[in-house]
């Protein structure tokens, strides 16, 4: 990647393209393009202009790309990059970054996707990105295990199935996961991306009376599948929301 910059000296100008990069500036190749130039009497006239050059990696590729997005819409942030075999995750961190990134995270999901494409395009091998803001990944996660603990066992009760709302692949494992350790349930998903959804049943034998029918423990349910008020507060899917389930969640299909 290279880049243009000026300021009043060389020093200012390097330090300007050390801040854009976001490495030291060893790790930069400079050219002097032009000098600031003294006069007779010692006033210093023009401005210094250097062309910058680093090789960033696809992480520090796709957090410069996020900063730029943050500060178009007037938040200044820092990106935390963390490296492991799978890829890299990037922690925003910020004040009042949080209103921007959704109630479950639908603008966090955008900003990886779109991040992901960016760093991608420096080469054509895949690497995973994945975005988590001030910890909200694992206040999500815990979020999801008590909706799947609440309705497994609201079926395990009635052995009637319940259907989630349609979550990406990523949100579906974590309800997999945990419906795995209720006794007597059990889960698959159901439908296509977008609208990719959780179905959790009951193993357990239909209990039925001594005319031959099924008991129930109420009668005003009607055959309807059970969601709890939790649930209720899902809204419906938008065909933005496809692009939750790339970055982080692409190499899932569950």
């Amino acid at each position: 990647m290279t880049k243009t910059f000026t300021a009043s000296t060389i020093e200012e100008a390097k330090a300007l393209a050390e801040a854009e990069f976001g490495v030291s500036q060893d790790e930069i190749q400079f050219v002097v393009l032009e000098e600031p130039k003294k006069s007779l009497f010692g006033k210093v006239k023009g401005e210094a202009k250097i062309e910058a050059t680093v090789e960033l990696s696809k992480p520090q590729v796709a957090a410069n790309y996020i900063k730029e997005v943050f500060s178009k819409m007037g938040y200044e942030i820092t990106v935390d990059i963390k490296q492991d075999e799978n890829g890299a995750v990037l922690d925003i961190s910020g004040d009042n970054v949080e209103e921007i990134i959704g109630k479950k995270g639908e603008v966090l999901d955008s900003l990886q996707y779109l991040s992901s494409l960016v760093c991608n395009r420096v080469d054509r091998e895949y690497y995973r990105i994945a975005l988590d803001c001030n910890g909200f990944r694992e206040k999500r996660k815990a979020q999801l295990e008590r909706l799947a603990r609440k309705i497994g066992n609201n079926v395990k009760r009635n052995g009637r199935s319940a259907a989630l709302e349609p979550m990406n692949p990523y949100e579906r494992r974590i309800i997999h996961s945990t419906i795995t350790d209720i006794e007597g349930v059990t889960s698959h998903s159901k439908g296509q991306e977008p609208y990719r959804k959780v179905i959790i049943t009951s193993t357990e034998k239909k209990r039925y009376d001594n005319r031959g029918r099924r008991n129930r423990r109420s009668n005003n349910n009607k055959g309807f599948d059970i969601v709890s008020s939790f649930e209720k507060e899902y809204k419906k899917p938008k065909p933005e929301d496809e692009m939750g389930s790339s970055g982080l969640y692409t190499k899932i299909d569950l």
